[in-house]
């Protein structure tokens, strides 16, 4: 039987802006199990990336009930939460985010000490291999391209050994065939090592591409 990843229940978050309060999330029930693909679709400000933040821990919750791996997240104390955070999720952001005095191989061993796990470079590197990034390992960022940058991100948040990955807009600086090549190498990871991904895209090429896709509108979904 898959372990269920995520069970949102209510989900929802609002903001208040002045009198005023919006609910970027609002009222959202979502179950994604071990080994799904998935992604997450729809307008801008349509709540995408607030609800990939709340999965990830990174958002306060307003109300409603969000089960991470089984544990209850809703109220849990940031001391807790970042425990969550390092040991079970990875992230990739549209920015790469890399340390630019650092190699593609050191910005990887870097995330996995900042994690406490191994930083013995031929376990790092196979974490590069695996996204094709083998002859490039001693590269600085400003000597790969935007797709190859992305890839070093992707190593990065493997390092730190995730149960699953959460990926906001990765190809949104990139072109089209850079685009593609990172979602083959998410589609790689989710079916060889049965890695749960969850990614955001505005992007409905790429979006139809995952195994299932959920499409927010005015925080709820739609479809």
């Amino acid at each position: 039987m898959s372990e269920l990843v995520v069970k949102a229940s209510k989900l929802t978050k609002v903001y208040k802006l002045f009198a005023e309060e919006i609910a970027a999330v609002n009222n959202v029930d979502l179950e994604i199990v071990s080994g799904e693909f998935v992604s997450i679709m729809g307008p801008s400000g349509s709540g995408k990336t607030t609800l990939l933040d709340m999965i990830g821990c990174l958002d306060a919750i307003t109300s409603g009930q969000l089960e991470i791996l089984g544990k209850d997240v809703s109220a849990m104390a940031e001391s807790r939460l970042v425990k969550v955070r390092r040991g079970k999720i990875g992230f990739i952001f549209q920015d790469f985010s890399l340390i630019p005095t650092l190699t593609a191989l050191e910005n990887v061993q870097l995330a996995s000490y900042f994690a406490g796990k191994s930083q013995k470079t031929q376990k790092m590197t196979v974490f590069l291999e695996k996204v094709g990034l083998g002859p490039r390992v001693n590269h600085l960022p400003k000597q790969l391209s935007g797709g190859e940058k992305q890839r070093v991100a992707i190593a990065r948040a493997l390092a730190t050994e995730p149960k699953f990955l959460l990926a906001d807009e990765p190809t949104g600086h990139l072109d089209t065939e850079n685009s593609q090549e990172i979602l083959n190498v998410f589609k790689q990871l989710n079916q060889e090592d049965n890695l749960t991904i969850i990614v955001t895209t505005h992007n409905q090429k790429l979006g139809s591409q995952t195994k299932r896709t959920i499409y927010l509108q005015d925080g709820k979904i739609v479809s």
